[in-house]
Order: structure tokens, then sequence, then C-alpha cells
């Protein structure tokens, strides 16, 4: 009777032990999933940003030219909700694609003829996802060519 007492008293120690493991595991699950859910929209802002930087010294390095942008950028000049932009289409690796392979999306239109001015020449760039998420929004400003 005594070695059967022990053998069960056994069992139920390894049930628990089981459980407690169990309880762990999930927990370790849970965070490692969380962990890689921001380390991908962490990602996604950083490319976001450089790329927003770099359509943005474009803009401003072509004079508001938005044609020249998109041209530069790998994009196409695009007329969005009438007014002038360039728009520049990237893949989930942030490499340019068309738009039908794409994820995320370059736009920089230009800015309303109330804020342009001889000298001046703004610009709304904003990165986004195609879902409509915007990641990246900004106001930019580059000087007009004088000639």
């Amino acid at each position: 009777m005594n070695t059967r007492s022990r053998a069960t008293l056994f069992l139920i120690e390894q049930l628990i032990v089981i459980a407690v493991f169990a309880i762990c595991a999930a927990a370790c699950v849970k965070i490692l999933t969380s962990a890689y859910f921001t380390a991908n929209e962490s990602r996604d802002t950083s490319n976001a940003i450089l790329i927003a930087e770099n359509g943005a010294e474009v803009f401003k390095a072509v004079s508001g030219d938005l044609g020249r942008t998109a041209e530069i950028l790998g994009g196409v000049p695009a007329n969005v909700d009438g007014s002038d932009a360039a728009v520049v289409y990237y893949d989930n690796h942030w490499r340019n694609c068309g738009e039908e392979n794409a994820s995320f999306r370059l736009k920089l239109t230009g800015g309303s003829p109330e804020q342009r001015s001889e000298l001046l020449s703004p610009g709304d760039l904003t990165v986004e996802k195609l879902t409509g998420e915007q990641i990246v929004a900004f106001t930019v400003v580059a000087r007009r060519a004088v000639g």
C-alpha cells in the first residue's frame, strides 16, 4: 500500500510540473509573438522615415518639380485629388515596385495655391500602407529655381 501511494503522489507531482511548464510556455509564446509584431512595426516606421527623408531631399534638390521627383525616386507623376503628385510604390521589403505588388506608398503632392510663392514650392509628403494607415506625414518646402 505504501508503494502505491508513493506512485500516485509522484504522478500528481509530475502533472503539476507539466501544468506549470505549459503555462510558462504559453506566456513565452505570447511575449515572442508580441515582440515579433512590435519589431515589424518598428522596421516599417524606420523605413518609412528613411524613404520620406529621401523624398524630401529629392523634392528640394529639384526645386519642387514633382515630375522630376517621381522620376528620380522611381515612381510616377500622378494626379491625386485634383493636384499634381509624385507617387512611389514599395513592396514588403521596401524595394521600388509597381502598384500591383505594392504594400506601401510614398505620396508627395504639391501644396495649395495659397501656400505657393514666387520663391517657395511647398509639398505634402506622406508614407502610408496601401490599407490607408498613415505612417509618416509632413510638409516639405523647396526653393524654386531662380532664373
